[in-house]
């Protein structure tokens, strides 16, 4: 920091960081069509590049090295696609059924109102009634948003290997020019930023696939023991949803335990289902995510909760999942600019153990050293 900035008033510096964190929350509201599909981009690009380095140092063209992991990645993704919408065309050919059922559950559900909150079933018909008449005025918009999802899911299927192969293609050029951009540090300093920054980016999607696929085959095995109806269906769904830091695991709880209560005759199943993803979601916590994730994303609960939620209110579920890799990489931003220090601190997760190591062995070092210069006197 220059010392005319140091001597600058606290407030006329605080205001300047307001100023700068409103134009970047502005830029993402009005940008996201462009800055959303870009950074899901870096981050497959960041997890494909050691495949490509690895076909490089075989002897294959730059293009070919890159195109193949971006082929075989998009192969992947349309076989998962594939597989859940098999699951949901079963799931939908059972629909009469599940109609007839729901209302079995329904009139129940209206009885125990009655008797236990004194609210008629009349005015409960009303009362879904007018819910009803409600949605239909909102129809139009609600069409309109499910169309303007589906072109965004097609503008994904189509930008996105084209800017992960780009990405890929020019990341030495993308590198040189944000060395020269952030020229004033060392350039060794700048490097060790991008390549640490890359490699928290990468593992973290690396563990996110791996405790996927742990997540699923969990789930799947709790299902199938119970005996349930659609349980790979519920399985994956309740997998896919766990990617969303937090809100995801509570609305597959619901949506699963809501739908196996409307499958099942025996109303016990759904909690059940319940039980199962909520020692699936421990064990998850306490044990997969820890050990395959490790400490290269070390950001407190706080921290993390509110990102998520900011990152959905700016983007919606996109940036819900882009929440937690941007704050890591801002973590390591801020742990190597000395002025940004106090925000990694912030951010960081340290929890009271490692204090106490990090208290021992700076006076285990500073110990040594003294030891050290009474030795030298003595000699």
């Amino acid at each position: 920091m220059d010392a005319s900035q140091a001597n600058q008033p606290f407030y006329f510096r605080f205001c300047l960081s307001l100023l700068s964190l409103g134009l970047l929350i502005v830029g993402v509201i009005m940008g996201k069509e462009i800055l959303i599909p870009i950074l899901f981009a870096i981050l497959l690009a960041t997890l494909l590049l050691p495949f490509t380095n690895f076909l490089v140092r075989k002897g294959f063209h730059k293009i070919l090295s890159i195109a193949l992991p971006v082929l075989a990645t998009l192969l992947i993704v349309a076989g998962v696609l594939y597989f859940l919408t098999s699951q949901v065309i079963n799931f939908l050919d059972d629909a009469p059924a599940l109609k007839e059922r729901v209302g079995e559950v329904s009139k129940s559900f209206q009885s125990w109102v009655n008797e236990n909150a004194h609210v008629t079933v009349k005015k409960q018909n009303e009362y879904i009634k007018n819910t009803l008449e409600d949605m239909k005025d909102q129809g139009p918009s609600i069409i309109g948003k499910t169309f303007g999802s589906f072109a965004g899911v097609l503008t994904y299927v189509l930008l996105l290997p084209i800017y992960t192969f780009l990405i890929l293609y020019y990341r030495r050029t993308i590198k040189k020019f944000l060395i020269a951009v952030f020229r004033k540090g060392p350039d060794e300093e700048i490097s060790e930023i991008l390549t640490q920054s890359s490699s928290i980016a990468q593992k973290y999607v690396t563990g996110l696939l791996i405790e996927t696929t742990i997540v699923f085959a969990l789930n799947t095995t709790g299902f199938l023991i119970l005996g349930i109806k659609y349980a790979i269906f519920l399985a994956l769904l309740a997998a896919l949803l766990n990617l969303i830091p937090y809100v995801g695991m509570l609305v597959a709880n619901v949506f699963c335990m809501v739908v196996t209560l409307v499958s099942s005759d025996n109303t016990s199943d759904a909690l059940w289902v319940g039980i199962v993803l909520a020692v699936v979601q421990f064990i998850d916590n306490n044990f997969t995510m820890p050990l395959i994730v490790g400490n290269k994303v070390r950001i407190n609960a706080l921290v993390t909760i509110i990102g998520v939620l900011v990152g959905g209110t700016l983007a919606g579920i996109p940036g819900m999942f882009l929440a937690i890799p941007g704050l890591a990489v801002l973590k390591v931003i801020f742990d190597k600019v000395p002025q940004l220090n106090p925000w990694g601190l912030l951010l960081g997760d340290d929890s009271p153990g490692e204090d106490l190591k990090k208290d021992k062995s700076k006076a285990s070092s500073i110990f040594s050293k003294r030891k050290m210069k009474t030795k030298t006197v003595n000699v």
